[in-house]
């Protein structure tokens, strides 16, 4: 796949309430093809009306080139690229005043791995993350990669069982280490749901994350 460099551009979709008023702020990652416009849309079907919405574009619209499950080697520069890019953009969300207790995450498929490798590396008093099929990031699991204390921050993560691309096993695994972590885990495996998120786990975000009352 053509790159033209080896890092990605700093290039934020922003939508719902300003950063500058907003009290909570929620951080949307898209998947691999996809687009900050197009995971901003999924922002209508969530209870995020009084949030500022802020989405990271990847280059070429891909966050880095190989499978999550590949060694990370294989990844890099990019996966420390959108890392720190996203990092860059929590700290421009604090820089304007919202706690990290008012930050949270949202991704989907290559974008849930980003939101959960980045979250679990940082891990501290969040908002919320949404995790909308996605595992952690490498070959195995690597512990020493992983820091913080999540202090009760909920967590969802949905997948299908199978999926072409996650396997449950790792989803398994990643939700394990998040709890010895202390985030408040709830994982939901789909049957056979496909490379896809239903209405369920819209709802289980909602009202786990959110805090919507529905």
């Amino acid at each position: 796949m053509p790159y033209t460099s080896n890092t990605h551009k700093k290039n934020i979709v922003t939508a719902g309430i300003g950063i500058e008023e907003a009290k909570k702020a929620l951080i949307m990652i898209h998947g691999r093809g996809g687009s900050a416009d197009n995971i901003l849309s999924l922002s209508d079907h969530l209870q995020v009306k009084d949030f500022a919405l802020l989405a990271p574009q990847a280059t070429n619209n891909t966050w880095y080139p190989f499978s999550f499950m590949a060694p990370p080697p294989q990844n890099e520069p990019w996966l420390s690229s959108a890392i720190s890019l996203i990092k860059e953009v929590v700290n421009d969300v604090t820089g304007q005043g919202i706690t990290a207790e008012n930050i949270y995450f949202l991704g989907f498929s290559q974008g849930a791995c980003l939101t959960l490798e980045f979250v679990t590396r940082n891990a501290q008093r969040y908002g919320g993350v949404v995790a909308f099929t996605g595992g952690l990031i490498g070959d195995k699991i690597y512990p020493g990669n992983y820091s913080g204390d999540f202090a009760g921050t909920p967590v969802f993560i949905g997948s299908s069982n199978p999926d072409p691309h996650v396997p449950v096993e790792r989803v398994y695994a990643t939700s394990n280490i998040l709890k010895t972590m202390h985030a408040a885990v709830t994982e939901k495996i789909y049957n056979n749901m496909g490379h896809t998120i239903n209405q369920d786990e819209i709802d289980l975000a909602n009202t786990l994350v959110f805090n919507a009352k529905i």
